[in-house]
């Protein structure tokens, strides 16, 4: 484990990691793409909102102030009075509020698309130890977020400074204007601030998410051993696959052989080739390869056709051409000529021997 630990992560994740990470809620998603999404969507509701929002909260508070004289103070004309008017605001807020549910959904599916997972309100343990937290306090992450949010801060502070400050001659010229004046004047500047201010947080952004994006890709990196160990886990550790592929082998090489004493002839190559062939009239179409060998498995079953008596056949390119067939398949159609004058050479030898 030591020697894992002490190994640099160069290996990019696999995509059973970022299966893991995500199940986890481990994520790509920054909190700077919620804020200016918010605050995009929300100014621009207000601006298309406010004709119908104003008139309505001119006529609420005006028909408040209208009937405050003619209430008796009891309990339940209070809390009839307090019903109404939450009736009322809510009424008025609640493009805002399905607003800001709409948009915060949005904006995490933008991000990692549609992900429900449980695994952060696991509890965990580890978390409620101290010297863990105060770690996290001076980490480099910890430092990271403070540079953002100061550049945030301080971005921000520049262009509202520079919007007003752009507006100060004007703003002298109010002293004498009428209340309207002053306060139309007083909203134009702060919705100018407040649409600079959200044009500087979508480029902050845009940054802070390929920031996020390519901190995660760092996070998810593997070490070599790693990858190992995760191919053994969803592969299979490749020497016991490599085990069990030899003991298959050698188990069908031993039902290969005990077919050989079954054949009715061995087609041989002189050189490192041996091909056992089987035919049976009342099951068989055409012949089939029982068995077939090259080098030394070549010479085993030459041997053990000696031991049972089985006809060979030396034959270089019919060998050859049976040898690239698969055991237990039967023979095309044209080799039919060929095989046949072998098959009828054994029977006459197998006639003689009788």
């Amino acid at each position: 484990m030591a020697e894992e630990q002490d190994q640099e992560r160069t290996e990019q994740a696999t995509q059973k990691r970022r299966e893991d990470f995500r199940k986890k809620g481990q994520v790509a998603q920054s909190k700077e793409v919620h804020t200016a999404l918010l605050l995009t969507s929300a100014l621009l509701l207000w601006y298309f909102y406010l004709p119908f929002f104003w008139p309505r909260l001119q006529f609420l508070v005006a028909d408040i102030w209208r009937r405050a004289g003619e209430i008796d103070v009891t309990g339940d004309s209070v809390y009839d009075l307090a019903l109404a008017l939450l009736q009322q605001v809510g009424m008025l807020l609640a493009p805002l509020l399905l607003m800001v549910l709409v948009v915060g959904a949005l904006g995490s599916i933008m991000q990692i698309g549609f992900l429900l997972t449980t695994k952060p309100l696991e509890p965990d343990l580890s978390k409620l130890n101290p010297i863990q937290g105060a770690k996290k306090f001076f980490s480099k992450r910890s430092a990271v977020e403070v540079v953002k949010s100061l550049a945030k801060v301080g971005l921000v502070g520049f262009v509202a400074f520079k919007t007003v400050h752009a507006s100060f001659a004007e703003s002298v010229l109010l002293v004498d204007a009428p209340l309207g004046e002053t306060v139309r004047f007083l909203g134009r500047i702060a919705g100018l601030v407040l649409f600079k201010s959200c044009g500087v947080l979508v480029v902050l952004a845009l940054f802070d998410y390929l920031f996020v994006r390519w901190e995660m890709e760092q996070r998810m990196k593997m070490t070599k051993q790693e990858i190992k160990e995760e191919f053994k886990e969803t592969e299979g550790d490749p020497h016991l696959k490599a085990r069990v592929r030899s003991i298959q082998q050698e188990m069908a090489r031993k039902r290969m052989m005990a077919e050989v004493p079954k054949a009715d002839v061995v087609v041989t190559n002189p050189t490192h080739l041996s091909v056992a062939l089987k035919y049976d009239r009342e099951t068989m179409l055409a012949p089939q390869v029982v068995a077939k060998g090259a080098d030394h498995l070549a010479m085993k079953i030459r041997e053990i056709a000696r031991e049972h008596k089985v006809v060979m056949v030396e034959n270089v390119p019919v060998a050859r051409a049976l040898y690239q067939l698969e055991v237990g398949q039967t023979i095309p159609e044209e080799m039919f000529t060929a095989v046949a004058e072998i098959l009828a050479y054994v029977y006459s030898v197998k006639k003689k021997s009788f």
